[in-house]
């Protein structure tokens, strides 16, 4: 049986990584049939399956968590104009029709980028009339709800366009979670900082790497908590860490990361949070290249994360620039470090060491088939775009964009190949590279982008010009 999903016409690339996501976390075997990132409608096919649980009950488990989609329906029939509609519902769906002759019930148009004046909307609905169905009509809450969606080009209204470019004719099955969001609004938030995750994003990432219960999740940049309250809000046990411990802390009294747990009644599923970083954590991670069985040695189900930028300030790590020159930092540090108003010291990161570091991290905590997903800033123009960074025990699933103007974030979604499927020949290339730099923009080439104002460099050598200065906002990070 086919399917059709009513996405919101918002984020479009990450619609379908999320819709696929969800049916692995569901267990179900969904096959896309149609989908394009320029319609809100998508047609899915589902295998036949057996009682008690029928191929409806996977359709409504499948959206019934998903942020992005708003409903799920019943295919009944589509086609470019109404009467292929007709044609389809008559001859695939005639068994159906008797089912609901009894049944309260509506009719509704959907109408896409387009609109249909009253006389029409009623002579559409008429036309539907060799249905049959005699019980009543109800406008709220009926028994069976049925929808004409159509697709219409863009601008219809205004250019006079009269008819749409597809039909598709349905019996409404399930709502989803498109309303979550508003829950955890970060205007309602007690404590959020300046770089806070907009609550939809931090749900879809948590969706896309598949957080629910029985699993334990870690985000090694917490913050205030978007993440982990994302996660948890799906069912899993959160664990978050940050190198500055005063995130976490907040006032010490309400505005505090616990204090947003006990706002949304999530406190059960907060693990705990320390201060750290990837490059001086307490967790154990396991030797990569043995023959573990995927869960010995490797802890996380999943690890989601909005690593810094390092736009303001450059990045940096716990540790002493030269410990030789200033030993007594390290030793002021450790006799200091339980004070409330510690700063431990810090030195230079590179950007592309963190992200390297972040997959080296998951490859060696994540248990097989978990997976990573996180945040990064990229430029638009394609001679300064960052590739997608990649890790031999890591499999890129898929690759979702928020546009700005001259940049971008993606959220990039791994997942942990159990160690007897690595590319051993993979294994040995990424040992043999390094990562070098030694300035702040060295160490972070979106940095001098972004500052540069993204600008190409010049295809001719000789006298260069300045390059004009950056006006765009600064990211979040």
């Amino acid at each position: 049986m086919e399917y059709l999903i009513r996405f919101s016409q918002s984020h479009e690339t990450f619609r379908l990584p999320e819709l696929q996501a969800l049916a692995v976390l569901e267990g179900i075997d969904m096959e896309v049939v149609s989908y394009s990132l320029d319609s809100p409608f998508c047609i899915i096919r589902l295998p036949p399956s057996s009682p008690p649980i029928t191929t409806t009950t996977l359709a409504r488990r499948l959206i019934r968590r998903s942020i992005l989609a708003m409903s799920i329906h019943e295919l009944w029939g589509h086609g470019p104009d109404l009467a292929s509609v007709h044609a389809a519902v008559k001859s695939t769906t005639s068994p159906l029709w008797p089912s609901y002759l009894s049944c309260s019930f509506k009719f509704t148009l959907d109408s896409y980028q387009g609109s249909r004046t009253s006389d029409q909307k009623v002579s559409i609905i008429n036309s539907f009339s060799y249905l049959g169905f005699m019980g009543p009509i109800k406008m709220r809450h009926p028994d069976q709800e049925f929808t004409l969606h159509e697709l219409w080009p863009f601008n219809s209204t205004p250019l006079g366009i009269p008819e749409p470019n597809h039909l598709y004719f349905t019996r409404y099955l399930g709502s989803s979670l498109r309303d979550l969001p508003k829950k955890l609004d970060l205007k309602k938030r007690r404590y959020i900082s300046t770089t806070s995750m907009d609550a939809e994003l931090a749900l879809i990432t948590a969706n896309i790497a598949l957080a629910g219960p029985g699993k334990l999740f870690y985000d090694p940049f917490c913050g205030t908590g978007s993440f982990p309250i994302a996660v948890a809000e799906f069912g899993a046990v959160a664990l978050g860490s940050d190198i500055d411990g005063r995130s976490i802390r907040g006032d010490g009294r309400e505005k505090t990361l616990r204090g947003n747990f006990e706002q949304y009644g999530l406190l059960g599923r907060l693990g705990g949070t320390f201060t750290a970083d990837l490059t001086n954590s307490p967790i154990r991670k396991q030797e990569l290249g043995s023959d573990g069985d995927g869960v010995r040695g490797r802890v996380f189900d999943g690890i989601v994360c909005d690593p810094p930028y390092g736009v303001r300030e450059g990045l940096m790590v716990l540790g002493v620039r030269d410990p030789e020159k200033t030993p007594w930092v390290e030793r002021k540090g450790r006799e200091m470090y339980k004070q409330a108003d510690f700063i431990p010291p810090r030195k230079p990161y590179g950007f592309l060491a963190m992200l390297d570091d972040i997959l080296q991290f998951a490859a060696q905590t994540l248990v097989d088939n978990g997976r990573v997903a996180f945040w990064m800033p990229t430029a638009n123009d394609e001679e300064q775009e960052m590739p997608v960074p990649s890790h031999p025990y890591l499999e890129t699933l898929s690759v979702s964009t928020q546009v700005f103007n001259k940049w971008s974030r993606r959220l990039i979604c791994y997942r942990r190949i159990p160690d007897k499927d690595v590319d051993s020949a993979a294994v040995k290339a990424r040992e043999e590279r390094k990562l070098v730099g030694k300035t702040a923009d060295e160490l972070n080439p979106f940095r001098k982008a972004y500052f540069e104002g993204f600008q190409t460099p010049p295809a001719t050598t000789g006298t260069s010009t300045p390059a004009a200065p950056a006006t765009e906002t600064p990211p979040p990070n």
